[in-house]
């Protein structure tokens, strides 16, 4: 005797329902999770090239990126010198100015306050790089918190060199 069961019919029919209710709910479900990704406007909000040919030493320019101000400081020798010169024990939020700027001419950064979200005024303050006057927030040419209400150095953004003359940010 064989204690193989004789395939049924209803053995079938439950097998292509239980298939073609798994097909309905993937097609069911699959809109509604891929509505969840992003459109094409914020992906294209996710990245900004910039020029920064005509940036002079000594200058800053402002981009919004993500709806937020970047800071592109193209500094000059002596701004990297005392931003290196600074020791750690002088920082609020300690960070080296190597680990801060790839490229020790270029400083990239959102600027925006990290006290309350305010704009720093670009070549104010004590240090001769930003102040906030909202609150009174000092930042060095480095972008590091200095003096003020403000727990953190300005932000620096993931970004990279794509070329002498553009900036990638994002």
């Amino acid at each position: 005797m064989s204690d193989k069961k004789p395939k049924k019919r209803r053995d079938f029919l439950f097998t292509a329902t239980t298939a073609v209710g798994a097909v309905g709910a993937a097609a069911v479900v699959w809109p509604m999770v891929d509505q969840m990704n992003p459109d094409a406007s914020v992906k294209a909000l996710a990245s900004t090239e910039v020029d920064i040919s005509s940036v002079q030493p000594g200058n800053t320019i402002t981009v919004l990126w993500r709806g937020k101000p970047v800071f592109i400081r193209r500094r000059t020798q002596e701004e990297i010198d005392e931003a290196r010169s600074v020791k750690m024990e002088e920082l609020i939020h300690p960070e080296k100015d190597e680990d801060r700027a790839k490229n020790p001419e270029w400083l990239v950064m959102i600027g925006v306050c990290t006290h309350l979200g305010c704009v720093p005024l670009n070549d104010k303050g004590d240090y001769n790089g930003w102040f906030c006057p909202c609150h009174g927030s000092h930042y060095d040419t480095s972008g590091r918190i200095r003096k003020g209400p403000a727990p953190w150095n300005m932000e620096v953004p993931k970004y990279e060199f794509v070329n002498a003359n553009t900036i990638k940010i994002g």
